[in-house]
């Protein structure tokens, strides 16, 4: 695919227009092929008479597929370049997602959740250069620019909550209504697949990108000289992926109807829209780890409310707070990578702290 150069002299409004389109790619990656399991949990679960354990396993081998996709990531940006690997990740996670909807056992449906963590890992990591790139272009609202990016993970949200409920419920005369569930997202990443197209020929740069990776020109990143930083992403890792599982199974035990359920989920993907203007100064003032740390304690502080109380206000103000925080944490590696790299070590450094999100 030929690229077509962003020009030097891009209007504000352009920029805000290719962010927008370039968040295509988080809400396809992480926003429905993450996220929307935890919606489809409990039909999942009632249906195929699942555990907790088994529940959870399908998001763990989800994680390892992102992890997988991370460190296979460099290596397939150096051969396909960016737009190739954001687009042909984008298309291999919608099918992934379609074929969710075909099987009941166990086994093949974790392949599934692998493979499709494999692929959004390679759309979620490419996306997050591109979207550096685009903030290089405007050095005062880059903070801004990533957080649209990342924050198009809401979009994700929002569309899962207000779409699976409604399949479900007109699937209910069929066996395996969330199969139609999976069908359905898987139709809307192809929507969100094509809407990359623009962003990624604009931003395209093949032979940049091979040259920062290149062995004789790559810059080596060093992992110690972020320890810290990717320690406490790591245990983010750990911590948010629990939440967004299980806060929904756990929502519905405590009596939440499926209007209530909605409400929260779409609610949490406003808030991780919203969230790209809330913290892009924040973003932009530190160029060390305070944003990291900051937003990590509001995130637990949201994580722990669900745990501590039932009281539905409460419940909401969890929901808002989280989504408010949890992918600004996500920006806030980039930023850090962006701040303290030159543009050549940009992809190694956020490879390096996808991998340790994976991990976690």
């Amino acid at each position: 695919m030929s690229s077509l150069p962003l020009s030097p002299k891009a209007s504000a409004s352009q920029l805000v227009w290719l962010a927008l389109a370039l968040s295509m790619g988080a809400a396809l990656s992480l926003g429905v092929t993450r996220f929307a399991y935890g919606l489809l949990l409990p039909s999942m679960r009632a249906d195929l008479g699942w555990s907790y354990t088994l529940a959870g396993a399908m998001n763990t081998v989800n994680a390892l597929g992102y992890l997988l996709g991370a460190l296979a990531t460099p290596g397939l940006l150096r051969r396909f370049g960016p737009t190739r690997l954001l687009l042909g990740g984008a298309l291999l996670a919608s099918l992934f997602m379609g074929l969710s909807g075909f099987f009941s056992a166990a086994a093949p449906l974790m392949a599934q959740r692998l493979l499709a963590g494999v692929a959004s890992a390679f759309v979620f990591i490419t996306g997050g250069l591109l979207a550096a790139r685009l903030a290089a272009q405007a050095p005062a609202r880059a903070g801004f620019l990533l957080g649209l990016y990342y924050g198009g993970t809401g979009f994700g949200i929002v569309l899962s909550a207000l779409l699976v409920p409604v399949v479900l419920e007109a699937a209910q005369a069929v066996s395996h209504p969330w199969a139609w569930a999976w069908w359905a997202l898987s139709l809307a990443c192809v929507v969100a697949t094509g809407l990359l197209v623009w962003p990624a020929r604009v931003l395209d740069d093949r032979a940049g990108v091979g040259a920062a990776f290149a062995p004789a020109n790559r810059l080596r990143f060093d992992w110690r000289d972020f320890s810290f930083a990717l320690a406490g992403y790591a245990l983010f890792g750990v911590g948010y992926i629990g939440y967004m599982t299980f806060v929904i199974a756990l929502l519905r035990e405590q009596g939440a109807g499926v209007a209530e359920v909605t409400q929260f989920y779409a609610l949490l993907g406003a808030a991780v829209i919203l969230s790209s203007r809330v913290w892009a100064r924040l973003l932009d003032r530190f160029h060390g780890g305070q944003a990291l740390s900051i937003l990590s304690a509001l995130l637990g502080l949201a994580t722990l409310l669900p745990a501590l109380t039932a009281a539905w206000p409460l419940v909401l103000v969890s929901g808002v707070l989280f989504g408010g925080v949890f992918l600004s944490i996500v920006a806030s590696t980039t930023a850090l990578v962006r701040h303290n790299l030159p543009q050549s070590g940009w992809a190694a450094g956020i490879s390096a702290f996808t991998v340790a999100f994976a991990a976690g």
